[in-house]
């Protein structure tokens, strides 16, 4: 439909709800900048909840007026004429994604089906909420099986599918990216151990004169190679968990809303990523280790100990 207002006319997408439910599956409708979800149903003039960005457009506020032209028009002696009805703004919802904040809107039911020009107790669909948003999907067959046809079952995984793909691809080329970053890390490793085994190749040699084999240096030099990973480790875990979480909480990078669907740079840290970004640099600093720790052991003491 088309949502005129003083500041000008803009197309939105309209959704009727039911006031006393509706806040129960949509967050956005129980947490508005300003109004509430009931008093969509009220004596007159009907209710509008618009998203802020729609508002800030239009130049809207709670207790303004505007007007919805529906496409459903009606017949009269000079022909159809699109359907017009007043509403006034009761509440302004803000997500955070533009796509939502500057094209949706919410009406009740019965102000709805007169806009649209649809019968009494018409209903498009009905939208439920799931304790597990990623087990959606389960909950959408067993749905399916129930209903049986003509209805079917969407779920939110399918209405944004290509979202998803899109960023899926991208946390792949990123992790391929990070780990890029840990082998060159590593490199300094390899460095510092074949240094240190240059400058101990006396005490090295005098360790095996003593009676240490080959293994034990092998795994001496692997011990401290894996330790400064460990630390490496340790440390990049602290830092990157806390500018993570200063992120996720204070949202200070900002993006920019008429090019990304988001207004901030979301944050999500999940156990298994942490486990495997941290495994995976373990062992490349453990792989840098073996070059080093070979040489070391390869090492011949008498040789070593020639022109001591």
């Amino acid at each position: 439909v088309m949502l005129s207002a003083g500041g000008g006319v803009k197309g939105v997408v309209l959704r009727g709800i039911d006031p006393a439910t509706a806040p129960t599956v949509l967050s956005m409708l129980t947490e508005l900048r300003s109004g509430q979800a009931k008093d969509l149903e009220r004596e007159g003039t009907p209710g509008i909840i618009v998203g802020d960005e729609l508002a800030r457009r239009l130049g809207l506020f709670v207790g303004s007026r505007a007007n919805l032209l529906s496409p459903a028009g009606q017949k009269g002696a000079a022909g159809y004429s699109p359907r017009i009805r007043p509403f006034e703004v009761v509440g302004i919802f803000k997500t955070g994604m533009f796509e939502y904040d500057s094209s949706l809107a919410f009406v009740s039911l019965e102000a709805a089906r007169d806009v649209l020009g649809l019968p009494p107790g018409f209903l498009s669909g009905i939208e439920i909420t799931v304790r597990d948003l990623f087990r959606a999907d389960e909950t959408a067959i067993r749905l399916a099986e129930a209903l049986g046809a003509p209805f079917y079952v969407r779920t939110w995984m399918d209405m944004n599918a290509n979202l998803f793909a899109a960023l899926k691809l991208e946390k792949i080329g990123m992790f391929i990216l990070l780990a890029m970053v840990v082998l060159i890390g590593s490199f300094s490793i390899v460095t510092s151990l074949v240094m240190l085994v240059m400058e101990k190749t006396r005490d090295i040699a005098v360790m095996m004169s003593m009676g240490a084999t080959r293994g034990m240096i092998r795994r001496i030099f692997m011990l401290q190679g894996c330790i400064i990973g460990l630390v490496g480790t340790l440390l990049g875990y602290g830092f990157g968990l806390g500018l993570g979480w200063l992120l996720k909480r204070y949202r200070f990078i900002k993006l920019p809303e008429n090019v990304y669907t988001l207004d901030h740079l979301p944050i999500s840290i999940t156990l298994s990523d942490v486990l495997i970004v941290g495994a995976s640099a373990m062992l490349l600093c453990f792989l840098a280790t073996l070059y080093p720790a070979r040489q070391a052991a390869r090492l011949e003491p008498a040789e070593a100990l020639r022109y001591e």
